[in-house]
């Protein structure tokens, strides 16, 4: 069976809109044909700045013939149905076929569509693609109704197999299909053919294009580390620019070049950030003291003069650029050295946070009280989270950070420690913002803890008492990343607290059963990614009536290995089978079964085993739960295992002797409640 190349070629397709346009290309393909009856084996996609690029192998030769049906009208149905269905469908009434139904006889048309060529489906196919590609934006360009992000060049469009290739013939608006492409803008050698996949792959690198984004990223990155390392320096990591700069070029070239003297004072992150919006250059840094000495630029070519040309000109933007920074930088210290912060958090009071709940200013004042109380109820120092808390939003108010959003709270830090403020107080500055990300650190220092928290809670609070809560996919003042936020503080910091307390602190006006709601179901999405059961979550939430987050987490890792054991497995299967017996019998009995079960009643071996067991392991479990040893908790409830297997298997429950069918049930009532003292082991499933 043959496979398939197809290239898009155009001008440049702008960075962000490539890796979407390639998914698209692929899915929208390999579903068009596979409607159409046409198969493949596999599939690939590529992209350049200039280039989309599809291979398919093993497509069949042919499409499948297929058979449709259409159901019309009764038969016994108005004239004028009738002759609508025949017009529909083409057909005449001796075409049709009659078949019984429960509601009467019903006229059908059949349909055969015969197998059509490989290269006839995909032609029709491309054809929709192109003129209907989902860019997020296009044009049309020159005096064509064809819209496209760029203006499209040339259409690559081949079937070949060990006998040769052959071209799907296409046309659009003047632009026909070839076998025929173009190398790099400036460096390829003109237009050559291409007969297969590998045939063009390996054409395109000897006219200076590297075809798949992965193999562009990885000379990037490590020709950068390399050039680095053989000055002693490394490469700042950057993701996000790397991969914006492979959709950049097609031939990568890595430059470094040196930073002037005058610029190494300012802070590695305004270097970086400076460096990455403006220019798109990555930052290398001196390992001995962090700071940021120099730059990495990816050329698109190779020049006769390795790239000095280019560097020269670089530098020279980047200077003007850098200076801009130094300059916020300079007069933002000035701004310090003669008014301190509050002159800064003066200008907060102009600066509203939300029409429906004021300024900046007023928010850092709720920051404040909150960081108070918070303190004093998880034992930090009261005075300095005020402290750190009145500070936390100053540079909200500086030259640098209108500039760069980006780095609020960074530049905080440095602003606050050029003020004077202790380190663990102006550290805050940044560490109160985190976590940003599933991935990022949360804050570690006590008092970094305390304003994070308050200001989440704020934030969470407020919102909810305005309504401006997330709905579906929306969530403008991203108060799920709060919520999550909040949640991994509490427990990757071991904070004993509870969650309705510290929510009351916040808006009086906003719902907290509500909000605690939402806060629970983003806790469960949080520890569903680390493979603990939403079940288990509930189980343990549900009996913990202060709400302890931290403590509930602890329990439920607890429970969850408990019943991967068949002891706990087993267990879980014997509480359940307990409740519902003693559900029924109190539905029936019009009772409470929750008197107490007394020995002296007691009449069968298993049944005696059982009080005995459940006396010592009694004890020992709720010993367990106030040193909060959950695993020591599981460890005797799987004790209770075998006994209560035993009872049930030896001993009947609705004994002819209604005080000892009384005492049994009390029996059960006393399991359940030690069972239940654990987790609600009602909403474990299985």
């Amino acid at each position: 069976m043959p496979d398939l190349l197809i290239e898009l070629l155009s001008e440049e397709i702008p960075a962000r809109m490539q890796r979407r346009a390639s998914l698209d290309f692929e899915k929208l393909l390999t579903d068009g044909i596979s409607e159409l009856g046409l198969s493949y084996e596999s599939s690939a996609a590529f992209t350049t700045p200039r280039r989309l690029v599809l291979v398919l192998e093993n497509v069949s030769s042919k499409s499948l013939s297929r058979s449709e049906e259409k159901r019309g009208p009764r038969t016994d149905a108005p004239e004028k149905a009738i002759q609508g269905f025949l017009k529909s469908t083409g057909f005449d009434l001796s075409q049709l076929e009659i078949r019984q139904e429960k509601k009467g006889e019903f006229y059908y048309a059949t349909f055969q569509t015969k197998g059509r060529e490989a290269a006839e489906v995909i032609s029709v196919v491309l054809e929709k693609i192109i003129r209907n590609f989902p860019w997020p934006k296009s044009m049309r360009w020159g005096k064509t109704s064809l819209k496209w992000v760029r203006p499209l060049h040339s259409i690559v469009c081949i079937l070949y197999d060990d006998d040769g290739s052959k071209i799907v013939d296409i046309n659009i608006e003047g632009i026909s299909s070839g076998d025929k492409t173009y190398g790099h803008r400036f460096m390829g050698s003109g237009e050559f053919s291409v007969t297969s996949f590998e045939d063009y792959a390996a054409k395109l690198k000897k006219n200076y294009v590297v075809l798949d984004p992965s193999e562009r990223a990885e000379i990037i990155l490590q020709e950068m580390k390399n050039q680095a390392f053989a000055q002693g320096l490394e490469l700042i990591n950057d993701l996000s620019l790397l991969n914006e700069v492979v959709g950049l070029i097609e031939w990568p070239v890595v430059l470094l070049g040196k930073l002037e003297d005058e610029f190494l004072a300012l802070p590695a992150e305004v270097l970086q950030t400076s460096m990455r919006e403006h220019q798109k250059f990555f930052s290398i840094r001196n390992p001995k003291d962090n700071k940021v000495v120099q730059f990495a630029t990816v050329a698109n070519r190779e020049t006769a003069d390795g790239g000095s040309t280019i560097l020269t000109g670089n530098q020279k933007v980047l200077s003007a650029r850098l200076s801009d920074a130094k300059f916020f930088w300079d007069n933002d210290l000035r701004t310090i050295k003669t008014d301190g912060l509050d002159i800064w958090l003066e200008k907060l009071k102009k600066v509203t946070f939300h029409n429906k709940l004021g300024s900046q200013f007023e928010r850092v004042e709720r920051i404040i009280n909150l960081s108070e109380i918070i303190a004093k109820k998880i034992g930090c120092d009261p005075k300095l989270a005020k402290d750190a808390a009145y500070i936390s939003k100053a540079d909200l108010s500086s030259e640098m950070v209108y500039e760069f959003p980006e780095l609020q709270g960074i530049m905080g830090t440095y602003y606050a420690k050029k003020a004077g403020y202790a380190a663990s107080v102006s550290e805050t500055c940044k560490d109160h913002y985190a976590p940003l990300g599933p991935s990022d650190e949360v804050p570690g220092s006590p008092i970094s803890t305390v304003v994070a928290l308050a200001d989440k809670i704020d934030t969470l609070t407020n919102f909810w008492a305005i309504e401006e809560k997330p709905t579906g996919s929306k969530d403008p003042f991203a108060l799920r990343r709060s919520a999550l936020g909040m949640i991994r503080i509490i427990i990757e910091n071991d904070i004993r607290i509870s969650l309705s307390e510290i929510l009351a602190l916040g808006n009086k006006k906003a719902d907290i059963e509500d909000l605690k709601e939402f806060i629970y179901q983003r806790m469960k999405v949080f520890l569903r990614e680390k493979e603990l059961r939403h079940d288990i979550i509930d189980a343990c939430l549900s009996i913990d009536k202060e709400d302890d987050l931290a403590l509930s987490v602890k329990k439920s890792f607890a429970l969850m290995e408990f019943i991967k054991t068949s002891d706990g497995s087993n267990l879980i299967q014997g509480f359940k089978r307990a409740n519902n017996i003693l559900l029924q019998a109190e539905k029936n009995d019009g009772v409470e079964y929750s008197f107490g079960a007394d020995l002296k009643y007691a009449k069968e071996d298993a049944e005696l085993n059982l009080f005995s067991v459940l006396d010592s392991e009694e004890v020992k479990i709720k010993a367990s739960l106030e040193r909060e040893d959950f695993v020591e908790a599981m460890n005797s409830m799987a004790n209770l295992r075998a006994p209560i297997d035993s009872f049930f298997e030896t001993v009947q429950i609705n004994s002819d002797v209604d005080h000892i069918r009384r005492n049994r049930l009390n029996l059960l009532s006393r399991i359940c409640k030690l069972c239940l003292s654990v987790a609600d082991l009602t909403k474990v499933e299985g």
